[in-house]
């Protein structure tokens, strides 16, 4: 199956920065792919050349098996999706919808049905008439989308499109914009910095760090088997156990990475199931979150180690200076390369 989006050893450098560093991969067709990772790390620059708004200085481009390496953004199949939304204030919701269609010269009639259709499927058509000034933010974001859907490019990009947004909104959007795609079809590229959002809408995800593609893999893959200490660190805060700890721990100075979710919390001197690996010190903050509560607990080699753990536990130790042991299952460890 030929790819709907394919970089092949792409790297943009501005100046004596890499803001991409040598970079491949390939997006199947119809695939929620997200591009994850902190401010600097170069998702948004993949993005750009993605949409063809910037050039990579060396590598190539392709969509859908073509090369679209030196072709202007009007000329690729990809719609883009921005957090700032960029509606025209002067027009309506349904002719900002409309815009591009009138742009192609398709007839007044045709563009509005068009307009309605794409607008019934993002649940605004009952709004057609009202301006971007009596919109929420929500509804504004379903605008903007439905605005880039009603030209049916094969690539959707979408550029942190739900930052702007509440929690609450946020996570409404998220589920709407995954029901979408399905519906669509449409082959999405997101770019978050919320790992949150790539893990519940992303059917795989690429993390990034200074330029470069850390880790590539579906969401459960991950969250459960990173494979370097900052993807660990950065998908789901994992600890990352290495040096002398490690050594205790295991035996060897080898680098692993544990969920706190996985580690237990009993008093000092409790015994341990089989098998299982443990160590002991000092819990130094406790932090209470409804279902869950959190754990940081200095331990006797030096390291913290936080640990989640849902609330009512029975063995439950939460008094500050309480000495305590950390238990997990050998299951649980993950080795990771060292970087």
């Amino acid at each position: 199956m030929t790819p709907a989006i394919e970089l092949a050893g792409v790297s943009r450098l501005f100046g004596a920065v890499r803001a991409l560093d040598d970079v491949s991969l390939a997006v199947a067709p119809g695939e929620f792919f997200a591009l994850l990772g902190p401010s600097g790390s170069g998702k948004t620059t993949c993005l750009r050349l993605i949409a063809g708004f910037d050039r990579p200085t060396h590598g190539n481009v392709m969509l859908d098996g073509e090369d679209v390496t030196d072709i202007p953004p009007f000329e690729r199949s990809v719609n883009t999706v921005f957090q700032d939304y960029a509606l025209f204030p002067h027009m309506n919701v349904a002719e900002n919808v409309a815009y591009g269609p009138k742009v192609r010269g398709m007839p007044g009639p045709e563009r509005r049905r068009l307009a309605l259709e794409v607008l019934e499927l993002v649940r605004l058509a009952a709004l057609a008439e009202r301006s971007p000034a009596q919109l929420s933010g929500g509804q504004k974001q379903r605008v903007a989308l439905a605005r880039a859907l009603i030209n049916r490019p094969k690539v959707l990009l979408l550029d942190e499109p739900l930052g702007a947004l509440d929690l609450r909104l946020r996570e409404e959007m998220q589920i709407e914009l995954k029901a979408i795609q399905q519906q669509v079809g449409i082959t999405f590229v997101y770019v978050t910095h919320d790992q949150g959002e790539a893990l519940s809408m992303a059917d795989r995800v690429a993390v990034f760090r200074e330029g470069r593609m850390e880790q590539l893999d579906a969401p459960r893959d991950l969250y459960q088997r990173p494979r370097t200490p900052f993807v660990a660190r950065f998908v789901g805060s994992a600890n990352v156990v290495e040096g002398e700890l490690a050594r205790r721990i295991t035996g060897v100075a080898r680098t692993f990475a544990i969920r706190a979710e996985a580690i237990e919390v009993l008093p000092a001197g409790a015994p341990a199931p089989d098998g299982a690996l443990s160590c002991e010190g000092v819990l130094e903050e406790f932090h209470y979150h409804g279902a869950t509560s959190r754990c940081h607990v200095r331990t006797d080699a030096g390291p913290v180690i936080a640990a989640v753990r849902p609330e009512g536990s029975p063995a439950a130790v939460t008094a500050r200076g309480s000495r305590v042991r950390l238990v997990w299952s050998r299951e649980d460890l993950v080795p990771l390369a060292d970087t």
